[in-house]
């Protein structure tokens, strides 16, 4: 018998179905992660079939990103309070559901308002995933083993969703990127409620403040809502709706100081580790998901390939991820320690990321596109379960759904920011060597190079951060904190 630690109680549970939970828990993560990238390749085609505008088809994703990163705090620490199972489980079923309205949405209100719900059911599933599997595998090795089989999933999920959504857009048409939840989300629905175990949070009275909910679940929303929106307003208007997400959050913070039960302990950002460890990922994913998403758009606009081919294109990248972490990253970890290991990963991030920058109008997928991309996707096996065990480890048992929230905030604040910031920077470029009369593909390449130049820079300032904030000696990573 094993323990699976819980914040108010410790339900015994039988060794081998620790990892059954884990493939359900992997499971639910694995279709929201999907949803967050299969989209991409499609939305030429919604625009098309909906009368989307260019800056309405944004919205699209928006409409998920502003719920799904402004909730994940909130719902986090709810998971701890009402149970982390009822909080995956029921996230899951709103997710499924919204997935529906998604797939036979025939009007642009309709599906905007479904991907809004689904950000709702994806923070809900998604916030509270790495606190239940810490509570599953306390044990260092295992738990090492455990989160590098979860990260290879969630990693492999990103570049997976490029090829289903490529695929399924192709071959049959875009509402079905979003209908191929409902077989994979009712599986997982059925599977969490027979294999997780039962579990009672703290209790809503042991933490419920709602007026900080409020608080922190409006400035999260407004900061997301300001990143991927950036492009579309002048800079006097985001600059008045950023410095109100920052007078919400101030608001926040005097407030968890002073009530008596605060949503947010603010203790946890007294941890070096953890605090290092979120600040890294913003920039590690920052670099990452531009790389997805301005890759997808030079293998597409540069390179001519269509949807399918684009997402078949990216799939080495999910393989020798999944790979990696599955049979080196643990053994890496336990060997080296996962300082050590993010830095090693963060260096050949950044080496693959300038090595693509170069990548130039007339360039071929195999010499300029496949071998950065397998070099990032080393770096990325390497860097990310080592920063999820960092993160994680500073988090005492009853802030678990919390750290959770919180690490899986910084992943979508990371995300939106490198959309934002990337493709505005691409897009600038290109309209500006347009206006001085050069060819569009070329334009089009430069624009990217610069985007791909400036995320190399971000993961440069990513590792320098590792390797001031997250130093620390290997013994401290293992101790569990009490």
């Amino acid at each position: 018998m094993t323990v699976i630690a819980d914040s108010s109680t410790r339900i015994p549970q039988r060794t081998y179905s620790r990892w059954a939970a884990l493939v359900v828990l992997c499971a639910g993560t694995l279709m929201t992660i999907l949803d967050g990238n299969i989209v991409t390749v499609a939305m030429p085609a919604i625009q098309s079939d909906l009368g989307f505008s260019g800056p309405g088809l944004a919205w699209v994703v928006n409409a998920y990103l502003i719920p799904f990163g402004g909730l994940l705090l909130l719902v986090g620490r709810l998971g701890d309070l009402v149970g982390r199972k009822r909080m995956f489980t029921a996230g899951l079923a709103v997710f499924t559901a919204a997935s529906v309205l998604c797939g036979v949405a025939t009007d642009q209100e309709v599906l905007i308002a479904a991907r809004a719900v689904q950000g709702v059911g994806g923070a809900m599933t998604s916030a509270v995933v790495l606190g239940m599997l810490v509570a599953l595998f306390p044990e260092p090795r295992e738990q090492a083993r455990a989160i590098a089989v979860f990260s290879a999933v969630g990693a492999a999920g990103g570049a997976l969703g490029t090829f289903l959504g490529g695929a399924l857009t192709q071959l049959l048409d875009w509402h079905w990127i979003f209908l191929i939840n409902l077989p994979i989300g009712v599986a997982a629905w059925f599977a969490a409620v027979r294999v997780l175990a039962p579990e009672n949070g703290a209790g809503l009275g042991r933490g419920a403040d709602y007026p900080g909910a409020a608080l922190v679940t409006s400035a999260l929303m407004l900061t997301v809502y300001v990143v991927v929106g950036a492009g579309e307003r002048d800079g006097t208007a985001t600059a008045l709706l950023a410095l109100l997400a920052a007078a919400l959050f101030t608001g926040f913070v005097l407030r968890q100081a002073r009530t008596e039960r605060p949503l947010l302990r603010l203790r946890l950002f007294g941890s070096r580790l953890l605090s290092g460890a979120n600040a890294v990922q913003v920039l590690m994913i920052a670099t990452m998901f531009g790389f997805q998403f301005i890759g997808a758009l030079y293998v597409q606009r540069v390179l001519g390939y269509s949807e399918l081919a684009t997402g078949t294109a990216f799939l080495p990248a999910p393989v020798a991820i999944g790979l990696l972490m599955l049979f080196l990253s643990a053994r890496t970890i336990e060997r080296f320690g996962p300082y050590r290991v993010l830095l090693a990963g963060l260096v050949l991030i950044a080496a693959g990321m300038a090595l693509l920058s170069r990548a130039p109008a007339d360039g071929s997928y195999a010499a300029d596109f496949l071998p950065p991309m397998l070099l990032m996707s080393a770096g990325f096996a390497a860097a990310m379960p080592a920063l999820t065990g960092l993160a994680m480890s500073a988090a005492r048992e009853e802030d678990g759904g919390l750290a959770s929230g919180l690490f899986n905030t910084t992943q979508v604040v990371g995300g939106s920011l490198g959309l934002a910031v990337l493709s505005t920077l691409a897009a600038s470029r290109t309209d500006e060597l347009l206006g001085e009369g050069a060819e569009l593909v070329p334009a089009t390449a430069e624009g990217y190079q610069l985007a791909f130049r400036v995320a190399a820079a971000i993961a440069v300032a990513a590792l320098m951060l590792a390797a001031v904030a997250l130093r620390t000696r290997r013994p401290e990573h293992s101790r569990r904190r009490h």
